[in-house]
């Protein structure tokens, strides 16, 4: 059984129907925060229907500029570094 899940998903024919498979289960995420109940909220922006699903976004692509970021200035060293 899990043979035939890892070839469906390194199979580059189903790359579609994989991203199409993503795509819906990112919108029923989505949608799923404005039917959740909101009974303690802390701070206003918690009352804003997906709210939390952006700031994770955001965060996520932030997280990742800062150290593509740090890695091109700091943690890389040139190829010949040690010769």
């Amino acid at each position: 059984m899990i043979k035939g899940m890892v070839d469906y998903i390194c199979d580059p024919e189903n790359a579609g129907k994989r991203r199409a498979i993503f795509y819906v289960i990112l919108v029923v995420v989505f949608a799923s925060d404005f039917i959740a109940s909101r009974h303690h909220i802390a701070f206003a922006w918690d009352a804003i229907p997906g709210w939390s699903a952006f700031y994770g976004f955001v965060s996520c692509v932030a997280i990742i500029a800062v150290f593509k970021f740090l890695g091109s200035v700091w943690l890389l060293k040139k190829e010949d570094y040690y010769d």
